[in-house]
């Protein structure tokens, strides 16, 4: 494998820590529900954190993207696999940068937000979104609803997207025999 077809050292770290982020965030929405009442604040200021940290660190990553052209897709890929990789990626970009931005307006517009200020990892004062947080209380109720359904919709598209990445890295690695891991493997 020779460097021109691997990603930059900077690409490759920013993948693997937003997927250790990304994975660590859904862990915490899938235990929140089974853990003690006292620990659901905790757990979903966390959630939240990570979150915010995903949307700085894919949106680093996109700009490194465009300014660091990626490796060349091996030369054994199809036209129809070329476009499939092409619109994977970008629909996980969209998802990873939707998620947080939906659950950044969901907490906007939960009802408590006035008087549960938010803070990245309890230290850092985070601002909710002001055009929400003004908004008619009932409508921002409805909000927050409709908020946490985009949300968690994003977050099933997500979990498509992701099987889907990993089987086609798998598919190419061990089925076709590209070295396609070796070139986003620190």
């Amino acid at each position: 494998m020779n460097s021109s077809s691997k990603y930059t050292r900077t690409a490759i770290v920013l993948h693997w820590f937003i997927a250790l982020l990304i994975g660590a965030n859904l862990c915490l929405a899938w235990v929140v529900d089974y853990l003690p009442d006292e620990m659901e604040r905790p757990i979903i200021d966390t959630h939240k954190s990570i979150g915010i940290t995903v949307l700085g660190l894919a949106l680093l990553r996109l700009l490194w993207r465009f300014s660091h052209r990626p490796p060349p897709l091996p030369h054994s890929y199809s036209r129809l696999e070329r476009a499939g990789a092409a619109l994977a990626h970008t629909l996980l970009y969209v998802v990873i940068l939707a998620l947080p931005l939906s659950g950044w307006m969901h907490d906007s517009a939960w009802k408590d937000a006035a008087t549960h200020p938010m803070k990245l990892y309890a230290l850092i004062p985070w601002p909710r979104l002001p055009w929400i947080m003004n908004l008619d209380p009932g409508l921002k109720e409805t909000m927050h609803d409709v908020f946490g359904r985009i949300h968690e919709y994003f977050g099933y598209l997500l979990y498509v997207l992701v099987v889907l990445h990993i089987a086609g890295a798998l598919k190419h690695q061990f089925v076709d025999r590209d070295a396609e891991l070796q070139r986003i493997l620190p």
